[in-house]
């Protein structure tokens, strides 16, 4: 039996319960939409009145309603809305002696416009259908003025917002699917990039060295010397080989400020947060793009977390001496303290020789002001001129 129950309330994969946890949301939160099943309660205070009757019909359906519900949510999309479609029927069919049904209707309805995969107008068309009967029987029953006329309204407005809404977030949910394929994708092509290079760079070097050590072994009884210079051509290749290496996983781990503003986009945009931005500038030392690409990560991130912001806009100025790097948002604002953010962007920002400097007022947003100074070429001293000859005179 508890085999049965657990199975059937098990989500399909493409169920209503299972959309919600693939976005990370609770689903818990989703039963909260069950406190305007209170109005099954309230209904008879509304005009009628409480009897035996009205007692054993809310004993016999509100478990019915709450099983209904239960399935229209956990079913697979295809049959889902069978079960909203049952509690339209079961209001009806108890209209004529049971007013509290009208708030089963309602539900059986927005039930059914959340599980449909009809267009707007479709569905529409279906519960204009649906209602018009239900307010004929509601009609002949002898149901007040205010309730034909409320009902209809209520539950086709709530229906039709509640279909688009669940379009909107099933858009943002595939959106952030191919976000993070595409973040997926770009780091499959990176992975594969470092391992061709790092082949290409080690392969032949090391083959070589390989080379030279047999060499060199094979000379050594025969002849000393040649031996010892393929020694020492092996250990310059090999330092060769290590320099290049090096080399290599620095620009591995370099981030470029392209790169950069381009992921700080695809953060923000999904956080629903409009970016603007400048392109950097050309030819920056790589030490500076490389520290400033990694405060503009933290900077960009803690406006997705906290700001609270619509916009963002990231500029990048350079002149002769200095680079600056201005980051503001139009959010909350009211950024006090430290963190271990801030903390950390201003150690980045010293390491390079320069300064940072926020201004955040509550309620007016923040801006984040970075400016390092560029190193400058190195003149060439001109050389000292030959001091004249002097002339010998002769005696």
């Amino acid at each position: 039996m508890l085999s049965l129950l657990r199975s059937w309330l098990t989500p399909a994969p493409d169920s209503r319960v299972a959309s919600i946890q693939r976005q990370g949301k609770s689903v818990g939160a989703e039963a909260v939409h069950l406190l305007w099943s209170v109005w099954v309660f309230i209904t008879p205070a509304m005009g009628g009145h409480y009897d035996l009757k009205w007692v054993l019909l809310t004993l016999l359906s509100y478990p019915l309603f709450l099983a209904l519900f239960a399935k229209a949510m956990l079913a697979s999309r295809r049959i889902a809305p069978r079960y909203a479609l049952a509690l339209v029927a079961m209001s009806i069919a108890l209209a004529p002696w049971y007013p509290s049904g009208m708030a089963y209707f309602i539900y059986g309805c927005v039930s059914y416009s959340m599980a449909s995969a009809k267009r707007v107008v479709q569905l529409l068309l279906r519960l204009v259908l649906v209602n018009a009967f239900y307010v004929a029987v509601a009609a002949q029953v002898g149901y007040p003025w205010q309730a034909l006329v409320s009902i209809p309204c209520m539950t086709i407005i709530i229906a039709v917002v509640t279909h688009v809404e669940r379009f909107a977030h099933e858009k943002d949910a595939a959106l952030k699917l191919s976000q993070e394929e595409v973040r997926r994708l770009a780091a499959t092509a990176e992975r594969e990039r470092i391992g061709r290079d790092l082949h290409d760079l080690l392969g032949h070097t090391l083959s070589l060295i390989t080379l030279k050590l047999e060499l060199s072994r094979k000379l050594f009884d025969r002849d000393a010397e040649a031996a010892k210079r393929e020694v020492a051509e092996a250990e310059r290749v090999a330092r060769h080989a290590l320099a290049e290496v090096r080399s290599a996983v620095t620009g591995i781990r370099a981030t470029d400020l392209a790169a950069e503003l381009a992921a700080a986009r695809l953060l923000l945009e999904s956080s629903h947060v409009h970016l603007e931005y400048t392109a950097p500038p050309a030819d920056m030392p790589v030490e500076i793009e490389r520290g400033l690409s990694l405060v503009l990560r933290e900077a960009v991130t803690n406006i997705a977390r906290h700001a609270q912001a619509s916009r963002a806009r990231i500029e990048l100025e350079r002149d002769a001496y200095t680079l600056r790097l201005r980051v503001s948002d139009d959010g909350r604002g009211g950024v006090g303290e430290d963190g271990n953010g801030l903390c950390g962007m201003r150690e980045r920002v010293r390491a390079l020789g320069g300064h940072l400097s926020i201004e955040s007022p509550r309620g007016r947003g923040t801006v984040l002001l970075v400016t390092v100074p560029l190193p400058q070429p190195r003149l060439l001293q001109p050389a000292a001129e030959p001091a004249p000859r002097q002339a010998h005179t002769s005696v």
